[in-house]
């Protein structure tokens, strides 16, 4: 199983972002900018075998354009596993918007951005993500149709962070059942790292189901807000985090948290939380987890959940099933832990194999028909 190409800050010097969408197998990159509007964004599609790529907008005041590049690479091919591993006829992409959320956005920016998403006919389907709201999308959505997750009142699904934070909240369940004997998260020490929509709700679940919830978070403010409403441990020092006496360890800001430092500091046996890509290197640190006994929840199964919600409004299935599926996470993930014993393999590329070998075979009846 390959792993994750990390691109340097010199891969653009050195012309090599070609060879970087081979080595994932990415269909296509579009790069957009607007000197009006300020836009400078970045497409990626990874996969459309299955279905036309969905995937959100994040917009992130990244350092430099490697390093953006590099995060819509990664997370557009996560989707495309994602959507896979879930039965979903989706491929995977996304979107990144390079600038400050707080002091860069306008209706122009994003109409703009908007118009390039609509000149790709529909190959690639927008939504919400890190630093986007409902209003962006709105404004997305006035240039074209190739948008979801919108608001109930526009015909939409609504915010899907919710239904990403239940089924984290079934995938972490499931794995306590495989790690503990029991899915009960009762007296369970748990860190949630990040406490956006997602975040919140899942310390939300997690308080109702009497776990003892610290959280941290960079936004001071908000961690503070959030804390006091749920009577969770503020932990505001971010550094300590992977020091601190836990069961659970729940990543749900930005990915690769789990890298050579980490790994040899956390003393928690089991990781499940909303993040992508929480993994530095797939293979490398999927093993180093393996090998210190830390059950690892893949990421691309149990935050599937927001997927599965914007997946109404592209084959129009109700609120009802989006939840049924939902909850079929909780099974998905023990089926997951089931193959990666049977095949001596860690979870993350268990379920990998799980998300590829179905495109294979959906290729593959494509070809013959």
């Amino acid at each position: 199983m390959e792993e994750v190409q990390i691109i340097e800050e010199t891969a653009v010097k050195k012309n090599t972002v070609i060879t970087e969408m081979q080595n994932n197998d990415h269909e296509q990159i579009v790069f957009c900018q607007d000197k009006a509007s300020g836009l400078k964004a970045i497409i990626a599609i990874h996969n459309t075998t299955l279905g036309p790529a969905l995937g959100g907008t994040r917009m992130w005041n990244y350092s430099t354009e490697a390093e953006a590049l590099n995060d819509v690479l990664r997370l557009s091919r996560g989707m495309t596993f994602k959507a896979s591993i879930s039965g979903l006829n989706l491929g995977g992409g996304k979107a990144v918007i390079i600038g400050d959320s707080y002091t860069q956005k306008s209706e122009a920016l994003f109409r703009r951005f908007g118009k390039f998403v609509n000149g790709l006919g529909g190959k690639y389907i927008t939504a919400e993500d890190v630093g986007i709201s409902p209003k962006d999308m709105e404004y997305v959505n006035m240039e074209t149709h190739h948008v979801s997750g919108l608001p109930e009142s526009l015909g939409g699904s609504g915010d899907p962070s919710p239904v990403t934070a239940y089924g984290v909240f079934m995938g972490m369940k499931a794995a306590a059942k495989k790690q503990y004997g029991s899915d009960s998260l009762e007296g369970k020490k748990i860190l949630v790292q990040g406490v956006g929509h997602v975040g919140e709700t899942l310390v939300k679940h997690l308080t109702k189901e009497g776990a003892k919830v610290m959280v941290s978070d960079i936004n001071l403010s908000r961690l503070e807000q959030v804390a006091k409403k749920y009577s969770a441990q503020n932990v505001e020092n971010s550094d300590v985090i992977f020091d601190l006496d836990m069961d659970i360890y729940a990543p749900c800001a930005l990915g690769a948290t789990l890298n050579d430092d980490t790994i040899d500091r956390l003393k928690c046996s089991l990781i499940a939380g909303a993040a992508n890509n929480q993994l530095l290197d797939e293979s490398k640190h999927g093993e180093m987890l393996k090998q210190k006994g830390i059950l690892y929840a893949p990421d691309f199964l149990i935050n599937a959940g927001g997927l599965i919600n914007v997946y109404r409004e592209v084959e129009g299935i109700s609120e009802k099933r989006a939840i049924e599926l939902t909850e079929g996470i909780y099974d998905t993930t023990l089926r997951t832990f089931q193959t990666a014993d049977e095949q001596n393999t860690t979870p993350h590329m268990a379920a990998l194999h799980v998300a590829k070998s179905r495109i294979e075979s959906i290729a593959q009846l494509k070809t013959r028909s």
